[in-house]
């Protein structure tokens, strides 16, 4: 099976004021395996939610991340690995407890680090997720 990009945009669309043109997408899915683009404060409309909340922010980050699996053909409890990015120690526990309440009983392997900024001056956090779907569901 080939892979299958799925919502296609570019750079240029999503991000007008920076001088960008390249061709990305929402989700890719190869075999088995789905990765997802870092999900933030923008929902999949292109609009920023939750602005200086960060709880707010991951909970967009994560319904968004759901709907993405799901139109790769993968679930929540597919989620194998995240890696959380958050621009202030304060957002550690508003964000983890949001991701937490998300994956419930889920046990993915996790990294956090602490970093400067992300794409947008408003992006306080962004969650980047592979999942694997089972064979038994293929």
């Amino acid at each position: 099976m080939s892979h299958t990009r799925i919502r296609k945009f570019n750079t240029r669309d999503a991000y007008p004021e920076q001088k960008l043109d390249n061709d990305v997408c929402m989700a890719v899915r190869a075999g088995n395996t789905v990765y997802l683009r870092g999900q933030t404060a923008m929902d999949l409309d292109g609009n920023i939610v939750g602005v200086g909340d960060a709880a707010a922010q991951t909970e967009n980050a994560m319904k968004c991340a759901k709907i993405l699996l799901e139109e790769a053909g993968a679930k929540l409890e597919d989620v194998v690995k995240v890696t959380i990015y958050i621009t202030d120690r304060a957002y550690r526990e508003p964000v983890y407890r949001v991701v937490g309440k998300w994956l419930k009983g889920v046990f993915p392997v996790s990294t956090g680090l602490i970093v400067q900024g992300l794409a947008k001056p408003e992006y306080l956090m962004e969650i980047d997720i592979i999942a694997e779907i089972p064979a038994d569901r293929t």
